[in-house]
């Protein structure tokens, strides 16, 4: 790769991860260009150069996001994997660790699309998506520890009790929401089991 093409591609990885950042924290009309260009260091042009509207940065920042936050997930729950839980145990101890989690502000994919108001903006459409992907593996995590069967029944209402509990953490800014999801998971599932 050219130095040119080097500097640039650290230039655009700069700017997403400080929108990243920002957007996470602050919300993603709250924060501006300027701030963006000023906290990355970048010139407005090399900013316009790499996204032509704020738009395109949003987008940009939320398919960056999805990445990071997947690795990070599959991460913490490969940890609890090692250790001896089954996945669906794995799964909840890794929400409970994202919730308690530094500067833990819910999931950046549905304050996005609060913000955004507007289901045609790429950047909702992109979190939807993000979310289909999310129930889909979380469908797979239940299937794998409960069966095909109690997953078809179960997975839609547990996918429910997870979205419910990234919101109440942030509101009671406690991890206890995670526990009550599991527990009211593995109550659905086990109810499932004997029918």
């Amino acid at each position: 790769m050219s130095k040119t093409r080097a500097k640039s591609s650290d230039t655009r990885q700069r700017i997403v991860e400080t929108a990243e950042r920002l957007f996470y924290a602050e919300g993603v009309r709250a924060v501006g260009i300027d701030r963006i260009i000023a906290e990355a260091e970048v010139a407005k042009m090399s900013l316009y150069n790499h996204f032509p509207s704020k738009d395109d940065l949003i987008l940009a920042v939320l398919r960056y996001r999805e990445e990071k936050f997947d690795a990070l997930f599959g991460k913490w729950m490969g940890r609890y994997a090692q250790a001896g839980s089954d996945r669906l145990e794995a799964f909840f101890a890794a929400l409970k660790d994202w919730f308690e989690s530094p500067g833990f502000r819910g999931c950046m994919f549905i304050n996005s699309f609060a913000e955004l108001a507007d289901a045609k903006h790429p950047g909702s459409q992109f979190s939807v998506t993000h979310k289909e992907r999310f129930h889909e593996m979380l469908r797979g995590i239940v299937a794998e520890t409960a069966g095909t069967k109690a997953a078809e029944t179960t997975a839609p209402a547990i996918a429910l009790l997870v979205e419910g509990a990234i919101v109440a953490a942030v509101m009671e800014q406690s991890s206890k929401p995670a526990d009550v999801a599991k527990d009211a998971a593995l109550a659905l599932i086990a109810k499932t089991r004997r029918k």
